[in-house]
């Protein structure tokens, strides 16, 4: 049975949520069992349970390049904290209308910083919620950056410094900005969310 599901589902979330969706593939992902020797070890695990790593295996090389590109920006133990790489990913996401990956990364960001109500505020409000001194400096930074074009300048670094984000973490904010981007550009040109059964 094909995993491909109609455009008009009425499983389509009503907007922005912490809680678990699922995602629907408008292309039909590989089967598990017909993955080759270079798809089978990028679909270890869960993902091998996911449509959307099952659909992006369908190019390995790429998918090998974003597993790593993601590990190495969500789980480097120097620089910015994980929670606020993952308040990053719930900002780009928010600002980019991706309401899967909104759901995904504002449930890490809320278990990591036990500022549920303060997530959920994000995602009712969007990147125009005032929640306190930093957390405003890295969403206006965020939101600024994920733009088209990018309208991110120097006094928003500037604030973030005066925040007291260091270089390092500052530069951590840029790519998991930038890495989200990206792949909210593909999740939503690729399927959409869903409601469980």
């Amino acid at each position: 049975m094909s995993e491909v599901r109609d455009v008009e589902s009425p499983r389509r979330p009503a907007g922005f949520t912490q809680e678990t969706l699922d995602w629907a593939p408008w292309a039909e992902p590989i089967a598990l069992a017909d993955a080759d020797d270079r798809q089978r070890p990028l679909l270890e695990g869960q993902r091998g349970e996911s449509p959307y790593f099952r659909l992006l295996a369908r190019n390995a090389e790429v998918l090998a390049h974003r597993s790593a590109n993601d590990k190495e920006i969500f789980y480097s133990r120097d620089g910015l904290s994980r929670a606020e790489r993952e308040l990053a990913a719930t900002v780009t996401s928010r600002h980019n209308g991706c309401v899967y990956c909104a759901s995904v990364h504002s449930h890490f960001t809320a278990q990591l910083s036990k500022r549920t109500e303060d997530v959920q505020r994000l995602l009712d409000e969007g990147t125009g919620v005032r929640i306190d001194e930093r957390w405003d400096a890295i969403i206006d930074f965020t939101s600024a950056l994920a733009a088209q074009p990018p309208r991110a300048e120097a006094a928003h670094i500037a604030r973030l410094r005066a925040v007291g984000l260091r270089d390092n973490e500052i530069h951590d904010l840029v790519l998991s900005t930038a890495s989200f981007s990206w792949a909210n550009r593909m999740m939503l040109s690729l399927g959409e969310p869903e409601v469980p059964a």
